[in-house]
């Protein structure tokens, strides 16, 4: 039996378009590098910021949101041949956190969708997500940054951490405390903040996994009245809006799984001294156990896809899916040193390195990728709660999908 989707010759024809075209318009030094976070160049850098705003002009950089605010306007099957072709042709991702678009689309108002919206999907502003704090990560309701009242305007104090992107942002994303008074849970804003700014600095840190990361340093930046997205006590479900989408809740049509592909490759074709590595039955235990995992990490992720295009309401699924992806990585990690032993810890820069050094990004990835969007406990308190089991009960947040928003 056949399981494979198979396209249209419609849709084929728009596959060979977009190839085409990107075969074109890519020269192979401009192409993604193995670990993007780390060796990405400047060169790179600003060949992509004008390519993506080429993209999107055709309606590829995002091309399920509406044209009226930059999107594409096009159906899910269109963005699953884009994605498909973009990984084909090595495209760096847009360097905006592309987050807080459904949450844009969910609680901006009109004017605030063509002021922030429009020129993220455009490409021509790069925004990075403003959460995490150095004493208050995964537990977000203990944020300490402030913001105070000043006429029509904010003035926001405070520290954010691990806020990832490459280059200068236009704007940083996320919450902050407008009412130390009030309750937790009731005493944030989300502010669309903009930089640069009287006030705010960034440090880049240079860590583990490369130097997309940064502390963002607020000391009385003012922000105008029209930068909050939501009430002034809004802030904590706005942000979740974002979170849904984090912890998984939109789904991938088709994930796909590099290291694993690799790393069977790797099984297929090496030697241990002895003989064939694929006839080591240890090592063929291993690598399908990594199998099955990857394959049941691609299901939910299609399942997630499918209730998000359908408009179903989702509760425990997107956690699901992100508390698997986060503890399959670290075990896929594990099984991959196992196989490949020192191979998997090579980098791009040896010459010896298989598959280009991508098995030791992974390695890297793998153990940095447990924290963002929730650790591995929060993830599975979430599930807990909207199964029912848990002390106290919650929704899933608002997204594009159960909003009734088109086209996302």
């Amino acid at each position: 039996m056949d399981f494979r989707y198979h396209y249209t010759d419609e849709q084929e024809t728009f596959r060979t378009e977009v190839r085409d075209y990107l075969s074109a318009n890519i020269p192979e030094d401009m192409r993604s590098p193995v670990d993007a976070r780390l060796s990405l160049t400047q060169e790179q850098y600003k060949f992509w910021r004008v390519m993506h705003q080429q993209l999107a002009a055709k309606g590829w950089m995002y091309p399920t949101y509406p044209a009226e605010y930059g999107g594409g306007g096009l159906s899910g099957d269109h963005e699953t041949i884009i994605m498909e072709e973009f990984e084909r042709a090595g495209v760096v991702r847009d360097f905006t956190n592309a987050l807080c678009l459904p949450t844009l689309m969910v609680w901006a108002n009109e004017e605030q969708k063509h002021q922030f919206l429009t020129p993220l999907l455009k490409c021509e502003k790069v925004a990075f997500q403003n959460f995490s704090e150095p004493e208050a990560g995964s537990d977000l309701a203990s944020l300490q940054s402030r913001a105070e009242r000043d006429g029509d305007d904010w003035i926001i104090t405070g520290t954010k951490t691990w806020v990832s992107g490459h280059g200068d942002p236009d704007w940083l994303f996320g919450p902050i405390v407008t009412d130390q008074d009030a309750p937790r849970h009731r005493n944030l804003g989300y502010f669309m903040i903009p930089s640069p700014a009287e006030g705010l600095s960034i440090q880049r840190l240079d860590l583990l996994t490369g130097h997309d990361q940064q502390f963002i340093f607020m000391d009385h930046v003012r922000v105008a009245g029209d930068h909050l997205i939501g009430g002034d006590h809004q802030g904590w479900q706005v942000a979740q809006s974002t979170l849904e989408i984090e912890h998984g809740g939109r789904g991938v049509a088709f994930p796909k799984d590099e290291p694993l592909e690799n790393l069977i490759d790797y099984v297929e074709t090496a030697s241990n001294g002895e003989g064939a590595l694929a006839e080591d039955p240890v090592v063929q235990q291993l690598a399908m156990e990594a199998v099955i995992d990857s394959q049941i990490n691609a299901l939910f992720q299609r399942r997630n896809y499918h209730l998000y295009q359908a408009r179903e309401e989702m509760t425990y699924h997107g956690s699901q899916s992100s508390l698997w992806r986060k503890t399959f990585n670290m075990t896929n990690a594990d099984r991959a040193r196992e196989i490949m032993g020192m191979y998997s810890m090579t980098g791009v820069d040896e010459p010896t390195a298989p598959y280009k050094g991508q098995p030791e990004v992974y390695q890297r990835g793998s153990l940095v990728g447990a924290h963002p969007g929730g650790t591995i406990e929060i993830q599975k308190v979430i599930i807990a709660r909207r199964m029912g089991i848990s002390r106290t009960k919650e929704r899933a947040a608002a997204t594009p999908s159960t909003t009734g928003a088109t086209g996302v």
